[in-house]
């Protein structure tokens, strides 16, 4: 296995890939209530990559932060019971307080709980 970080760019040179191709679509800006739960509030701007498909046959969910040179540094996978289901999410320029708040927020359910995966362990 001394080969895992070779494999490793090639995941995060894909992902680089997906949002250059894409564009990201913010439809829960900063501070907006989800639409169903009208309880759990975005604390930072989230959406999706418009033409992508993720488990759950939507585009990939990608929350944007406020870092001035945006890059993908990390993905979210989560496993949801209610839904039963999981899928991932990208952090794209999330300061380190941004993806604390991410963190938390997802894992906030006894329902579904969450994990990071960084590039380069910037987490």
């Amino acid at each position: 296995m001394n080969n895992l970080n070779f494999y490793d760019r090639y995941f995060w040179q894909c992902i680089d890939e997906l949002i250059n191709q894409s564009k990201i679509i913010v439809d829960r800006p900063k501070n907006s209530a989800h639409p169903r739960f009208k309880d759990f509030v975005y604390k930072v701007d989230y959406g999706y990559l418009d033409n992508t498909t993720s488990a759950d046959s939507c585009g990939i969910d990608v929350f944007v932060g406020s870092e001035e040179n945006k890059i993908a540094d990390c993905i979210v996978c989560c496993v949801d019971l209610l839904k039963r289901d999981s899928e991932i999410k990208i952090l794209y320029g999330c300061t380190d307080k941004e993806k604390e708040i991410i963190y938390n927020d997802l894992n906030n359910s006894d329902y579904m709980k969450c994990i990071f995966i960084c590039r380069d362990k910037t987490c």
